[in-house]
């Protein structure tokens, strides 16, 4: 395993490792927002704006409610291995390697099973419209019959990226986004599979990604080998994971939770309202890719540095990642307001459904780089093992806050007047987020210095 003196997350030029570390988390979360995309699109542009709004409305919003639980979870493997992997220990990289896959395994076949069956129930909840119940119904159990080989490949991306391996996760998601553009065409374009198409298309490569992922930790990844035949448990390990892991996932399912309920008032508008929505969700995804990669970026870095004991590196690069970060929110919110009318017709020609794209984008985007602040601090204090603030800044000023917003102050509100909670919830947990961390972020620090 490298020492301390071998690992240029320990030693070499702060801004230039982050970056370095950075850009292909970014290329890998942009092709990861293709399986998805890609559906969308082609079923929009093949299938019409009813199949484009089933497969992104309510379904969309159960499927990122999953894919966020489980991936905030995985967040804490990925902690304690880069904690462990910092401080140059093999015996604890191994015993949290075999555990974090066989977690991963095992919540993959439960979730899966669990979402098939409830997937009715769940839509109904969020008032899904009569017209899309049937192909939002057939394209959520076709991603969750398939949904352990996606949780599988993150869990095992996140585990690479742990020990600061974030290009060969990156390959493995071009080769397969390339392999999904292919067969999304030819089931729904030419095969004329519409939505069950689409879906079994992303399955498929789902489960080429996880093979392959899982093959390169078994055979091509120096001081790490995982073997199927010592899948297990610890106990001891499981619980420091969770104990990163569960908070965060409750953090970020506050998130999802939130736009479910939210997506439950756009549903009792029209389907205009909702492919608008979809669409710009669609095209909000190049900020949120961005935002995650500085945000694993930043998970990686302090918790290998807070893992040797080197407070200082954490310090500056928290500072250099948020500087990043806001700098790129900016100029996202330049680039979603002037070309964001040309990139929504890539999901749609409907000149009305554009017009409330731009309406949307007209009230959220100026906020990005207000989030990015709430964003990087969080993710800095989970990486030292402080997650509780992350959960309840999410579940008062996200979960909460919304619910307030769309049950009470907007019961009857219209498209615009809903989704102004979103702009507002950001503020609010970046003043509770940041706060806390200017706070105790010294303290914190004291302990490893």
């Amino acid at each position: 395993m490298e020492t301390k003196t071998q690992n240029p997350m320990l030693t070499g030029v702060i801004w230039k490792q982050i970056l370095l570390f950075f850009f292909p988390i970014l290329i890998g979360a942009f092709f990861q927002q293709l399986y998805n995309t890609v559906d969308a699109v082609v079923v929009g542009r093949f299938a019409g704006k009813a199949a484009l709004a089933s497969v992104g409305g309510s379904a969309g919003q159960i499927l990122g409610f999953i894919f966020s639980f489980f991936m905030g979870l995985s967040t804490g493997a990925t902690v304690i291995i880069a904690q462990a992997f910092g401080a140059n220990h093999p015996e604890r990289v191994d015993t949290a390697l075999h555990t974090a896959y066989t977690f991963g395994l095992a919540g993959g076949i439960v979730l899966g099973a669990l979402g098939f069956i409830f997937t009715e129930p769940f839509l109904k909840l969020l008032h899904t419209q009569e017209d899309l119940m049937a192909g939002s119904v057939v394209y959520v159990r076709i991603m969750m019959a398939g949904l352990v080989f996606a949780l599988l490949y993150n869990m095992c991306s996140g585990i690479l990226r742990a020990i600061g391996d974030s290009k060969r996760p990156l390959y493995v998601l071009i080769a397969c986004c390339v392999l999904n553009i292919f067969l999304d065409l030819l089931f729904v374009a030419v095969f004329h599979m519409g939505i069950t198409g689409a879906a079994i298309a992303t399955v498929i490569c789902q489960a080429f990604s996880a093979v392959i992922t899982t093959w390169l930790l078994m055979k091509k990844t120096p001081g790490m080998v995982l073997s199927l035949k010592r899948l297990h448990i610890n106990p001891n390990t499981l619980g420091k994971i969770l104990t990163i892991g569960l908070p965060t996932a409750i953090a970020g399912s506050m998130f999802s939770i939130s736009n479910m309920i939210l997506q439950t008032s756009i549903n009792r508008m029209g389907i205009d309202e909702i492919a608008a929505w979809t669409a710009y969700g669609k095209m909000d995804a190049l900020w949120w890719m961005i935002n995650q990669a500085f945000s694993t970026a930043v998970t990686t870095f302090v918790g290998q540095n807070y893992g040797a004991g080197l407070p200082d590196r954490v310090r500056r690069g928290v500072r250099e990642v948020l500087a990043m970060e806001m700098v790129s929110g900016a100029f996202m919110t330049l680039i979603m307001l002037t070309c964001g009318r040309y990139l929504l017709r890539m999901f749609t020609g409907d000149d009305e459904v554009i017009r409330m794209g731009m309406q949307v984008a007209r009230i959220l985007t100026p906020f990005y780089a207000v989030f990015a602040i709430s964003e990087i601090t969080g993710a800095a204090l989970r990486a030292e093992g402080h997650v509780l603030v992350n959960t309840v800044s999410n579940l008062l000023g996200i979960c909460v806050f919304r619910i307030i917003w769309v049950k009470f102050i907007y019961p009857e509100g219209n498209f615009t007047q809903v989704l102004t909670c979103y702009p507002i919830s950001w503020v609010l947990i970046t003043i509770f987020i940041a706060g806390y961390y200017l706070l105790k972020q010294k303290s914190i620090l004291a302990q490893v210095g």
